[in-house]
């Protein structure tokens, strides 16, 4: 007796597609956090004067 195989198919983002949003999201990531860093470098180095 065979048991029927139902396969659910999802939408699946191709592997490039995966690596160019994982990627951007790495970039805008450590932009954002040098930006802070930034600001928190000017502000101590404004207090510390």
């Amino acid at each position: 007796m065979a048991t029927p195989t139902t396969t659910t198919e999802r939408r699946t983002l191709p592997g490039w597609l995966w690596f160019v949003l994982l990627w951007c999201a790495g970039v805008g990531a450590a932009m954002s956090l040098g930006f802070a860093f930034k600001i928190l470098m000017n502000l101590t180095l404004f207090a510390v004067k």
